[in-house]
């Protein structure tokens, strides 16, 4: 889906390092409790583990089923950057291989057909610093470069036979340059021209004619071969099981800018065929973000994909599973009473039912459907998020799994239980003690149920109020959710009690839960947010002397929503987020979604202007605040977190402004990263 401000995800809001706890200068505000107990044995988690932490992620089985390959981020304090390699597992757990060592970035295993290879992406040994594939011989010896397209390689996929590559790559830059950076003559910066209706995205910068193309590349002869020349971008390639045929993700029109409305099209694996449109929905089916691509039945009859719902109702919308014949007609639903996300449908190996991820209130279920239509199965379940899987020709299923005392790991499906297969941060986890989480509801003030999660310091003593920090989540259509969060346990193990609440506009509760924040932002999400506070004190767990609050992204926004509203927290961080909402129109990338919801500043004023209300009365503002922000970020730009700083800063309200030199919306900085949990 489109990005709603500031998300950073829907399923799985990357927390554990891309958060925001807050700052040391402001942490001094709210002394931690004295005497929290310290047990003997393991030590609560620190800001330094976010060194250690090790990120896994992208789970992939083997054809024969024997081994699963991964990607493990790790941060490489010393030449201060992330570093991410390839790891494989057998499948018994009886062995662990790292397969990659280099100094650069390794991502996106995937096996060839008949096992015998592991490709990957990386920018190693590359002048260019543009990610081509890389080929590794299982046999033994050292990875090659596959692949030296002009433009970076950003997704491929194996045609069924391993003779070919589906590949999406980004044209290359006519001028061998960057906009805004040396031409060609070394001599002066090439002018930026714009002449898009979007043209600004994060971590890209501001977009020119540059697109992102379907290839088909011959492995023995190593040529590609462009199958979709045209101003538009393709995504998430998928092969037909007879390898005649790619399925895949774009948005077509006279001008794609200015409308949401992907489709799953259909085309002949050679150069000249010509695309055909397969799904014909007015909304985004299968919309990139979501990083689901379109699954052909193992027949070759049938494409089941993400059906986005109205336009209108741009990232509000659930998002659900549907089944189209390949070769066009009439979708249908799988289980259309659902009314909760989905994500990365996969089918059964004979056919008869589709896997899929399942969100839902606070967790993240694996589940299945009947390709007919039916009743959902949660095949797992419980207080945990599963954030990805692989399942193998003989339905074996690799997950990648997070409870809250556990960072994400691969597992193997075993039943209706799990084994883990890659213990990347067991020492970690063996040297540490996780505080728990628990799960609370309560009402808001107008009557609605909000569910929240709340960690207590390691040591918690029944009757004694600590100091609470509320944590906003970033979207605004995420969720806090049964995973693990490193800055909700750096907080915890300093003393304070931690609460985040999914208030209205959060997902997992449905569309209706989703869309009643539409046009009204800081109102009811505001209230919602505000209650989980009330019910801490009310209950005498939270000191009310003592209360922070803070978020990044939609996070941010609603950080300035609430203490324009609310006096009695004695600390706030706001990052990347924005409140004279007028300043973002033309300034960020979310040009088609502000028309969308708010309608046009010139002819809606009056809505744009009542959404903009704590920088227009920022005077109501007394919370010292401390506000964050990259200053490459085009998701919700620097310049709104300096307006309010100097509103602040104006009004005489303690206040300061921590600029991330280099960063886009998430912070990827090592250093930085650890700033900010300091």
């Amino acid at each position: 889906m489109p990005a709603p401000i500031g998300s950073v995800g829907v399923m799985n809001e990357v927390i554990m390092i891309k958060s925001l706890a807050l700052s040391g200068v402001l942490i001094a505000l709210l002394p931690a409790v004295p005497g929290v107990v310290r047990a003997a044995g393991p030590r609560p988690l620190a800001v330094e583990d976010l060194g250690a932490l090790r990120e896994v992620s992208d789970p992939q089985i083997s054809p024969e089923g024997d081994w699963v390959a991964y990607t493990v981020e790790t941060a490489d304090t010393g030449e201060d950057r992330h570093a991410s390699d390839i790891w494989m597992t057998r499948w018994d757990g009886s062995r662990t291989l790292r397969l990659t060592t280099s100094d650069e970035k390794e991502r996106a295993p995937r096996f060839s057909p008949d096992g015998r290879f592991l490709a990957f992406l990386s920018d190693r040994d590359n002048p260019k610093e543009t990610d081509q594939v890389w080929l590794l011989d299982r046999a033994g010896g050292e990875a090659e470069r596959l692949t030296d397209l002009k433009g970076e390689v950003e997704d491929y996929a194996w045609s069924p036979d391993g003779a070919r590559l589906a590949i999406i790559a980004e044209d290359p830059d006519p001028d061998a340059t960057e906009p805004g950076k040396a031409g060609p003559s070394g001599k002066a910066p090439v002018p930026i021209v714009i002449d898009r209706f979007q043209f600004k995205e994060d971590e890209i910068g501001y977009l020119g004619k540059r697109r992102r193309h379907l290839y088909v590349f011959d492995v023995a002869g190593r040529k590609a071969d462009l199958l979709t020349p045209g101003d538009h971008d393709e995504y998430l390639p998928a092969w037909s099981p007879d390898g005649s045929s790619i399925a895949f993700v774009t948005k077509r029109g006279a001008d794609p800018d200015r409308h949401n409305n992907w489709d799953v099209y259909v085309i002949q694996a050679r150069p000249g065929a010509e695309a055909r449109q397969v799904t014909t929905n007015d909304g985004p089916d299968c919309e990139p973000d979501w990083e689901s691509r379109p699954a052909w039945s193992p027949d070759g009859a049938s494409i089941a994909y993400l059906q986005g719902g109205p336009q209108s109702l741009i990232y509000y919308a659930v998002y659900q599973l549907a089944v189209v014949p390949a070769a066009g007609g009439r979708s249908r639903l799988l289980a259309p009473g659902l009314d909760r996300n989905v994500r990365k449908p996969h089918w059964s190996a004979d056919g008869r039912s589709i896997l899929f991820l399942l969100e839902d209130d606070r967790s993240v279920h694996l589940a299945k459907v009947p390709a007919a239509g039916g009743k959902v199965e949660r095949l797992l379940q419980g207080r945990r998020v599963v954030s990805d899987f692989s399942a193998g020709r003989d339905d074996r299923v690799a997950l990648l799994s997070s409870t809250p005392q556990e960072p994400p790991e691969v597992f193997a499906l075993d039943g209706a239980t799990t084994r883990p297969l890659s213990r990347q941060n067991r020492d970690l986890m063996a040297a540490v003690r996780p505080a728990a989480m628990e799960e609370i509801a309560f009402k808001s003030k107008d009557g609605t149920s909000i569910g929240a999660l709340v960690m207590k310091p390691p040591g918690y003593r029944e009757g004694m109020k600590y100091p609470a920090i509320l944590r906003i989540h970033g979207g605004p259509v995420g969720q806090y959710a049964n995973e693990f969060m490193l800055d909700w346990q750096v907080l915890a193990a300093n003393g304070y009690v931690v609460v985040g609440a999914n208030p209205r506009g959060s997902s997992g509760r449905g569309e209706a839960f989703q869309k009643a924040i539409f046009a009204d932002w800081g109102h009811k999400d505001a209230q919602d947010v505000l209650a989980a506070v009330d019910l801490l004190v009310a209950q005498g767990v939270a000191d009310p002397q003592r209360l922070g609050i803070g978020g990044w992204s939609y996070g941010g926004i609603l950080t300035n929503y609430a203490i324009a509203q609310d006096p009695r927290f004695k600390a706030a961080t706001s990052g990347a987020g924005i409140s004279n909402i007028l300043a973002g129109y033309g300034t960020d990338m979310y040009i088609r979604e502000y028309e969308a919801e708010l309608g046009l500043p010139w002819r809606a004023t009056d809505v744009w202007l009542r959404l903009s209300f704590p920088f227009l009365h920022a005077d109501r503002i007394t919370t010292p605040t401390l506000f964050l922000c990259g200053d490459r970020d085009f998701n919700v730009p620097l310049l709104n977190s300096e307006q309010m700083y100097q509103a602040l800063r104006s009004l005489g309200t303690d206040t300061e402004l921590v600029i991330y030199p280099g960063e886009y919306h998430g912070i990827e900085r090592p250093s930085f990263q650890r700033d900010r949990l300091q």
